[in-house]
């Protein structure tokens, strides 16, 4: 049976809605969950709960398909949100975290608005009254136009993704009238003449935008603004040790969007994640890796070839290499302890035989090639492919040469890595080649530098490294970046520590004004949010924060693949 009638606002006292507000966060057994939500008949992916009377909606599912706008608050289980109401009036949710989502009780809204809620199978339906829409005005803003409905009461209203379009689907109707007027509203600056299509349950406007559209919603109101500065500055307290936070920070005047978690690394945990665990090949929507390693939160990472999908950078995880350091960039290093590192890198590794001759090895697991000798681990994947044509390839089990092949004489397949041993890429190597026959015994060692890095046993290299001890260290050059991406302003990524210990994992983007942070920028950024030691990540964008099931620092649509991450777990 649905779980609130839709017939008409709920006539339960205040004193009986604030019981509902502020229910404990649920301890029993789901009655039904699932990842499909119908809103008024439009369709969507979002995860959901019911149990003990409560109604858990995913919190972006409250603000994408609800039109709520999540406040700052301070406790983790209670979470304010405005809908329908104004400045000082918001409802306050219980909310609680599961299976790396934060849900958010709607019982509340349901019953105070006479929504009909009913689960079916892996389906969760709302229907809720249809308002009427009164009024459709435009107002002039400073460097942009807002769009307002006014509205008989509230409904849900869902804002569709795009960067350079408007497209609000409402449960409501109209009369021909204001349908007639709203159409017939010259088109502006910022926003484009509009059209209105009846849709299952609802209206659809909708409109060419100069900027992303966003939506707040006032008392009887849904105000939509077009401009370039439309972030909404929060603090919010998501989960024990999860603090997501965003606002805008200015360098010698110039405002830059930023976005981070800040993380006590006392009640969460951090692992290196990547695009699959079974190889260091590949890359995948930031969403995409963190979900399939079931992660609350992440942060993009290290730098790779977006052609062959080949990591470019240390990634170490329990001690073990997916991908071995390169150029002696920064990496940031963590233990299970909290305790966390940031520095340059240089791993030396050395191969010996057993008649003594020792040989450099360049670099493992990585898609970073030149003359030398790569290793290639099972980490790296099932099968290694040639990188460089001309390669020589020695396979290596059990600390015995077992072959040596020319890489032209291998097939599309590439050759098996065994799984108790290695093999070596020769490049442009021919004495390293005749040393190592079939049968020669070999050994290899490594050595991490600095030392105070090798007890980490997870790394993560990036680079380059900003800050150490709240000084600027920026240098580049030294980390074998050239002059173009040393200067250039684009969205970044970044992971800093404050003097306390925390942890954050920062994504800053294009200012209303122009373009990106340069480096240097990053850098005062990350002054000015209070860290001691940071580290670039890569950018552009790859630069992509997760948290809850969505990125919370941009459209989907405008984020690029990347191989690896750093992701969050709650304990």
């Amino acid at each position: 049976p649905p779980l609130a009638a839709a017939t008409g606002p709920s006539p339960l006292p205040e004193a009986t809605l604030e019981k509902i507000a502020l229910a404990e966060v649920p301890a029993a057994s789901p009655s039904a969950q699932g990842q499909i939500l119908i809103v008024n008949g439009t369709q969507t992916a979002v995860p959901w709960v019911l149990t003990d009377g409560q109604i858990g909606l995913a919190d972006y599912g409250v603000t994408d398909q609800l039109g709520g706008t999540l406040l700052s608050n301070n406790q983790p289980d209670r979470q304010p949100v405005q809908w329908f109401t104004d400045p000082g009036g918001a409802v306050e949710l219980a909310a609680w975290v599961d299976g790396g989502y934060r849900y958010l009780d709607i019982a509340p809204l349901a019953q105070r608005h006479g929504w009909q809620v009913q689960p079916q199978g892996n389906v969760l339906q709302i229907t809720a009254p249809p308002a009427q829409v009164i009024a459709v005005r435009r107002e002039a803003l400073s460097g942009g136009e807002r769009l307002i409905l006014d509205l008989s009461g509230p409904v849900p209203a869902t804002l569709s993704d795009s960067a350079d379009a408007l497209t609000l689907t409402l449960g409501a109707t109209a009369a021909d009238r204001v349908l007639r007027e709203a159409i017939a509203s010259p088109a502006g600056a910022y926003l484009g003449s509009l059209t209105v299509t009846p849709v299952a349950g609802a209206l659809r406007f909708q409109a060419s935008a100069s900027q992303p559209p966003r939506l707040s919603t006032r008392a009887n109101q849904v105000v939509i603004d077009i401009r370039a500065d439309t972030l909404q500055p929060h603090s919010i307290a998501w989960a024990p040790g999860v603090r997501w936070q965003q606002r805008y920070v200015s360098v010698a005047g110039q405002p830059f969007p930023v976005y981070w978690l800040q993380l006590d690394p006392a009640q969460v945990s951090l692992r290196p994640i990547w695009t699959d665990p079974t190889t260091a090949i590949g890359t995948a929507p930031l969403t995409t890796i963190a979900q399939r390693w079931q992660a609350a939160a992440a942060i993009n990472a290290g730098f790779f070839n977006r052609n062959n999908q080949y990591p470019l950078g240390a990634v170490r995880t329990n001690n073990n290499w997916v991908s071995g350091p390169i150029l002696s960039r920064g990496v940031v290093g963590w233990n299970d302890q909290g305790q966390v590192r940031m520095d340059r890198v240089v791993l030396n590794q050395t191969l010996t035989t057993a008649s003594g001759q020792r040989f450099p090895v360049q670099a493992i697991n990585s898609g970073y090639v030149q003359a030398g000798i790569g290793l290639y681990t099972p980490t790296w994947g099932p099968t290694y492919r040639p990188v460089l044509e001309g390669e020589t390839i020695v396979t290596v089990v059990d600390g015995v040469v077992v072959s040596q092949q020319a890489a032209s004489t291998l097939g599309a397949a590439g050759l098996a890595i065994p799984s108790n041993g290695y093999l070596l890429a020769l490049r442009s190597y021919a004495t390293a080649a005749q040393a190592l026959p079939p049968g020669q015994r070999v050994s290899l060692a490594s050595e991490l530098l600095p030392a105070t890095l090798a007890p980490f046993p997870n790394l993560i290299g990036g680079g380059p490294l900003l800050l150490r001890d709240r000084t600027l260290v920026l240098d580049a050059g030294l980390e074998q970046f050239g002059r173009a991406f040393a200067t250039q302003a684009a969205p970044r990524s970044a992971i800093g520590t404050t003097p306390n210990g925390e942890i954050l994992l920062v994504a800053v983007h294009n200012s209303p004004a122009g373009s990106g942070p340069t480096l240097n920028q990053l850098a005062q950024i990350m002054l000015q949010l209070g860290t001691t030691d940071a580290l670039n990540l890569d950018g552009g964008s790859s630069a992509s924060l997760y948290l809850g099931g969505r990125l919370i620092n941009r459209s989907p649509s405008t984020a690029a693949r990347v191989n690896n991450g750093i992701g969050l777990f709650l304990q």
